[in-house]
């Protein structure tokens, strides 16, 4: 099987090959770094890189497979790690100038547990400067293209393992969501991403933890890869204030779900949300074909009139938590986006954070006492199709002018604010041939369900091309694209001695 061949395959069937011994895990890794080497010069979806460990760790790996036993669910599978998210003896930068020599001595939690799990860490996946933005372009690394268009945007904040994912450099990568970071970049290339209810999946670096509208996630190919991904997950933590017990058999394997019993509930844009016109018609074309499967397809109103301003305000808090300290000694250093929500922050006071807390709990609710009618609710995960990667941010959505960077994201945002579990599913492209994602959205806790029905629209759909999961033509991104790191302004200084940064790809 040549490496194209095999990078292709599902995580699923990977990991299920490897249990037989068909193929070994230091054959697969060898075929993820030749995927990366020819592709990401063409996207620069995969920033720092870990081979000589992680082909160390694939070893182990082979050799524990030979001596027999039970194997850990993600047993010799290559993983893609957010730039957000510590990783030992890795760069770690956050594509932020003042932190291009960051190598942690430690894993963050999920990471750790995705290792535990048999998981190889190969390479840090793009973001934007702190994560701040659904466009992954920073000062450190450069942009990331869209592998579909590399002139166009991939979306974030986890932008680079989206494309990394819909590339097939590697089966599984790591994202964040806020205000949409998981499920957008997934939209817009053409991959799955998973917003877990707070809780599922350990965070034990949230600066306030008990604040529920920021959480980490799976990113995937298909929906089996996120739900073992998911399984491999989910669990308490001690330094997680907001951590539930939760057993991978919930997640994996997927059980069976009958769409012809469930009750549907639909939204073009919660009432509040700009959206394009042509995505408005997409959204009906695909609804139209989920309806067909459905027991019922009904429109919901949901009482969303304060939405923004309560996320205006629930963000800037986290931001202050996160960024107060920089923010008076060296403000230079954060990105524009960053300090645009200091700036917010600014005119905040203690009944602004009373009145937002009150009203994402009405938010949050309403959602539920939706859920007494439906046992799904579907909307568009982006108001519009990708622009082109060198504007910062969407200024204008179907001629409605945006109030700030993040305005134009307040389709998955104010699913953030009722926090319910929500999934971009990949479902065809749009009127400009680009991914388009439907937005699933759940029962608080409903995860693992939200994942079976995920997985049985996704098999419905499989065998129709309008509706099927969209590929890139990756002939085209064999050609270097320099254009996409021409924002670096910064290289990433060396690791500290013995610090695993060698191997920056891309780097200048």
């Amino acid at each position: 099987m040549s490496a194209n061949e095999l990078a292709a395959l599902s995580a699923v069937e990977l990991r299920e090959r490897i249990r037989r011994r068909e193929i070994s895990p230091v054959e697969l890794l060898n075929d993820c770094i030749a995927r990366i080497e020819a592709l990401n010069p063409g996207v620069n979806a995969v920033c720092a890189t870990d081979f000589a460990r992680a082909m160390a760790r694939a070893r182990e790996a082979e050799a524990h497979l030979l001596r027999g036993g039970p194997l850990p669910l993600l047993h010799g599978l290559p993983l893609g790690v957010k730039d957000l998210q510590d990783t030992e003896g890795l760069l770690t930068t956050c594509g932020n100038v003042r932190l291009r020599g960051n190598v942690p001595s430690a894993d963050t939690a999920l990471v750790a547990r995705l290792r535990a799990a048999g998981a190889i860490v190969a390479a840090k996946t793009n973001v934007p400067d702190m994560g701040a933005g659904a466009n992954t372009r920073n000062p450190v690394w450069g942009a990331t293209g869209n592998p579909f268009d590399p002139r166009l945007n991939a979306g974030g904040s986890s932008g680079g393992s989206a494309a990394a994912l819909a590339c097939d450099m590697l089966p599984l990568a790591t994202g964040s969501d806020t205000g949409g970071s998981l499920r957008i970049p997934a939209a817009l290339c053409g991959v799955v991403g998973l917003r877990p209810s707070p809780g599922l999946v350990p965070n034990d670096h949230r600066p306030l933890g008990w604040s529920s509208i920021s959480v980490l996630g799976p990113m995937a190919r298909d929906v089996a890869d996120t739900a073992l991904m998911m399984a491999a997950s989910v669990g308490d933590h001690p330094l997680d204030p907001l951590g539930q017990r939760a057993e991978g058999a919930e997640f994996w394997p997927l059980r069976e779900v009958d769409l012809a019993g469930l009750r549907l509930g639909y939204t073009e844009d919660f009432g509040v949300c700009a959206v394009d016109a042509g995505i408005r018609r997409t959204f009906r074309d695909r609804l139209a074909a989920v309806a067909r499967q459905v027991a019922s397809c009904e429109e919901v109103t949901l009482p969303l009139q304060h939405a923004h301003r309560a996320f205006d305000v629930a963000r800037a808090e986290s931001f202050v938590a996160a960024f107060a300290e920089r923010y008076r000694t060296e403000p230079e250093a954060l990105a524009p986006n960053v300090r645009a929500n200091m700036e917010i922050a600014a005119s905040v006071t203690l009944a602004d954070r009373a009145w937002a807390h009150l009203e994402q709990t009405r938010i949050a609710r309403a959602f539920q006492r939706a859920f007494e009618r439906f046992d799904l609710i579907v909307a568009p995960v982006t108001p519009l199709s990708p622009f082109p990667w060198t504007q910062l941010y969407a200024e204008q959505v179907d001629g409605r002018a945006m109030s700030n960077y993040y305005e134009w994201l307040s389709l998955t945002y104010v699913v953030t604010l009722a926090t319910v579990p929500a999934l971009s599913l990949p479902c065809g492209v749009d009127e400009q041939g680009m991914p388009f994602g439907l937005q699933l959205i759940a029962p608080l806790r409903g995860d693992a369900r939200l994942l079976s029905i995920a997985a049985a629209i996704e098999r419905a759909f499989a065998g129709e091309a309008r509706l099927a999961r969209p590929r890139p033509d990756t002939t085209r991104l064999r050609e270097a694209r320099p254009e996409l790191r021409s924002i670096v302004t910064h290289p990433p200084a060396p690791a500290a001695e013995g610090g695993a940064a060698a191997g920056h790809l891309g780097a200048v």
